[in-house]
């Protein structure tokens, strides 16, 4: 070990090589002191090298500089020494080495900052402090020079962030708050390199370590809002949506914080990753209330995403193929990648109702393109996951509400695709997802967009042709054969819907055939509420006009019941009921015939029909027939349930015109005979007190008897063949007859096969 004269020695001729300007025996001397002492193999002796070359530093003063290299590298390298004495003397050493040098040293930053990097997590409590004193004194010097190379600094510290030492950890972060608050240094154009390394930084164990991060991230956020048009959006997005489905709460949160500053701030320019930014916020929509922060988060982002979706987009010609998505996309998987827009900076002023944005560097228009494969494969997938929350499944649904309503054209493209699903999510739960179901059914059904270009054909021709948009109804064994769905594409009846409203309608009765539960929970709500939503005469002859050629005769009288109901107590149907009571127009004849001929499906609906249109007499004689039909405990119970409705405010004016008997004696003959088809039973009593109502036509004459009553007096609806109908009604309850019948005899083989 040199002895401290030695030493003393060492620094008198350091000062005279210095005054002589000879460089040669000064590195002669810097060489000595670090290849026979620093780097020898005996401990004193690198201890005593390490002493040297700190006071030969001391001694070289300004001049240090010149020779810095030969200085650093031989102390460097004790930092990696087996005895911690020895990287204390190392942190010692190098400490007085940078104080003489100065700003001198930055060409030399990223040796230093990699050896302090490791000392950092040194288990050494002493040597921790020495480098702790050090890497002071080089953030002192960084702050205070204009000199520091940022560029070539960045791809260490990209290195470095992803240390899983929570030490390292916390050196690497305090650093990149150093370097923000320098205002020579502008960090910000080189987050997109650093920022994933801090959000896994913020997954740390150590609180404060996350606090540190939490503080660095919020800078950056608070210079992102301050310089948008500097800001790399662009590259970043996809590191936000990896971090917006992480585990854990506070890094999710917190890039869904950012998340919702860049949409807000890009604008447009987020559009190409909205596929990849659905898939990590459409889950959030469904949290508890233990994770309310990020689910009001993620809910400004969906719908400042949707914001940015413009009628423009229906419009602009994709220049490149669309992105498609997996089937089940993971974090990483399921990000689009940007395919129009830049690298470069972007300019934050730009309008985002516009389709494209301006960079800030140039005044060049940059095309955004709206990745809508993407996003509907995003949103399919959703809403096909049964294990989805409800309130997720409800934004799916007003996503593809809102991109029909804005850029219909190019997602009827995808019809075909979607129905299916969107039929089967009337199934759902929730009646809240039901009515945004049924809303975006509707806006599919009555769009110009999905009109054919052949327009509509009749509804039992031949030479209907689809159109470029048709969508295949798969057939059903017992149900709609294609011989009798042939032509039924578009329904001369449905002059303000396009050629899928009637495939809508053919696939919502089959829905109901295949799931009676459906039809009994939900049917009428659901009936309902598309009569609100799209024309009620429509949907009521559109259904009468399938359902007449429906083979299941079974199915096709509960549906004709299940109308009927609705058509005679829903508020929603006023209107209809008052144009089907009169029957003053073709229309509403055209009507009535049309439900007519389907609801002979079930004859105790048919005879309410007549009640409903005052068709009494026809009414009557629909009566005498049943006499000739199979009378079943279903069938009382339904005779049952009209005497019952009669008895409803819907029918008051019927009640009303038993006052004038003389001008509906079929009314009161009608009403007698639902009496006389009635057993001894409530609805027997209820009905028979009602006819003891009626007054006697001798007592009801007015004085003035020389000219006709005209009170509650009808005309008979012309143009409408009551002979006909009546021959069509026998017709229907023979095949029903048939059909019982022979499911009889299948249920007494069955038996006779079991007793065997």
């Amino acid at each position: 070990m040199p002895s401290p004269p030695f030493l003393r020695h060492f620094v008198k001729l350091v000062r005279e090589f210095v005054a002589q300007n000879n460089t040669s025996q000064i590195k002669h001397v810097i060489q000595i002191l670090s290849q026979e002492f620093a780097l020898s193999q005996h401990p004193h002796s690198r201890k005593g090298g390490l002493i040297g070359l700190a006071a030969c530093s001391i001694a070289l003063g300004k001049d240090s500089g010149l020779y810095l290299k030969e200085l650093i590298e031989p102390v460097l390298t004790c930092f990696n020494d087996a005895d911690s004495r020895l990287r204390y003397y190392a942190c010692e050493a190098l400490y007085n080495i940078v104080k003489v040098a100065r700003a001198s040293v930055l060409p030399h930053f990223n040796v230093l900052f990699d050896g302090l990097s490791k000392l950092a997590a040194d288990p050494d409590p002493n040597v921790k402090s020495g480098s702790e004193l050090l890497d002071r004194l080089l953030k002192d010097i960084v702050t205070e020079s204009n000199q520091f190379d940022l560029v070539g600094f960045i791809p260490l510290l990209r290195e470095r962030i992803y240390s899983n030492n929570q030490y390292a950890r916390q050196f690497i972060i305090s650093w990149i708050l150093v370097l923000e608050s320098v205002p020579d240094i502008n960090l910000l154009d080189y987050l997109p390199e650093i920022l994933d390394g801090l959000f896994q930084i913020l997954g740390d164990n150590s609180k404060e370590i996350r606090k540190m991060c939490e503080v660095a991230l919020g800078e950056f956020l608070k210079e992102i809002k301050k310089n948008p048009s500097s800001v790399k959006f662009a590259e970043m997005a996809n590191i936000l949506v990896i971090h917006c489905q992480a585990a854990d709460d506070l890094i999710q949160l917190t890039a869904m914080c950012w998340m919702r500053e860049f949409i807000q701030l890009a604008g447009r320019v987020m559009l190409p990753y909205s596929s990849g930014i659905l898939t990590a916020v459409l889950p959030c929509l469904s949290y508890d209330d233990r994770k309310k922060n990020i689910k009001e988060v993620a809910n400004v982002c969906n719908q400042s995403l949707m914001k940015l979706v413009i009628p423009e987009d229906d419009e602009m010609d994709e220049a490149k193929p669309s992105m498609t998505m997996p089937a089940e996309p993971t974090s990483e998987e399921s990000l689009s990648k940007p395919e129009a827009v830049t690298t470069g900076t972007l300019d934050a002023s730009g309008d985002s109702s516009n389709s494209g944005v301006f960079t800030g560097t140039s005044c060049e228009r940059i095309q955004v393109t709206l990745n809508l494969d993407g996003i509907v494969q995003v949103l399919d997938y959703h809403l096909s996951d049964t294990s989805i929350g409800m309130m997720t499944r409800i934004a799916v649904l007003k996503w593809l509400y809102h991109l029909y309503i804005k850029t219909p054209r190019k997602m009827f493209r995808h019809t075909d695709s979607l129905f299916p699903i969107l039929l089967r999510t009337l199934s759902d739960e929730s009646d809240e997802v039901i009515l945004k179901d049924l809303e975006l059914l509707a806006e599919i059904a009555s769009s110009p967009a999905g009109q054919t270009e052949e327009g509509h054909g009749p509804s039992d021709g031949s030479d209907v042709r689809p159109g470029p948009v048709e969508l295949h109804v798969p057939a059903r064994a017992g149900q709609l054969n294609s011989s009798s769905t042939k032509g039924l594409e578009c329904s001369p009846s449905t002059p303000t819907m396009n050629s899928y409203f009637y495939k809508f309608m053919i696939n919502l009765l089959k829905r109901f055939s295949s799931e009676r539960k459906l039809l009994e929970t939900r049917g009428a709500f659901i009936i309902r509420q598309l009569c609100l939503l799209l024309n009620a005469e429509n949907i009521f002859h559109s259904m009468a006009d399938i359902l007449l050629r429906e083979e299941d005769l079974k199915f096709a009288s509960t549906m004709v019941h299940t109308l009927n109901t609705i058509l005679l107590t829903s508020s929603e149907l006023f209107q209809l009921r008052n144009q089907l009571k009169d029957l003053k127009t073709p229309e509403s004849r055209n009507l009535f015939c049309c439900l007519y001929r389907s609801w002979c499906h079930n004859p105790v609906t048919t005879v309410s029909l007549c009640f409903l249109t005052q068709n009494y007499k026809h009414a009557y004689d629909l009566i005498q027939k049943f006499g000739d039909l199979e009378v079943t405990v279903d069938f009382l119970t339904e005779v049952d349930k009209l005497v019952q409705l009669i008895e409803c405010p819907i029918f008051t004016y019927l009640r009303l015109q038993l006052l004038d008997v003389k001008n509906n004696p079929y009314l009161i003959k009608a009403l007698y005979g639902l009496l006389m088809l009635l057993p001894q039973s409530s609805a027997f009593q209820l009905l028979s007190h009602r006819l003891q109502c009626v007054p006697n036509p001798e007592l009801m004459q007015t004085t003035d008897n020389t000219k006709p009553s005209t009170t509650f007096k009808r005309t008979a609806a012309s143009n409408i063949d009551y002979t006909e109908l009546l021959q069509h009604f026998e017709k229907v309850q023979n095949k029903h007859l048939e059909a019982r019948h022979q499911r009889a005899g299948r249920a007494e083989q069955l038996d006779r096969r079991v007793v065997l």
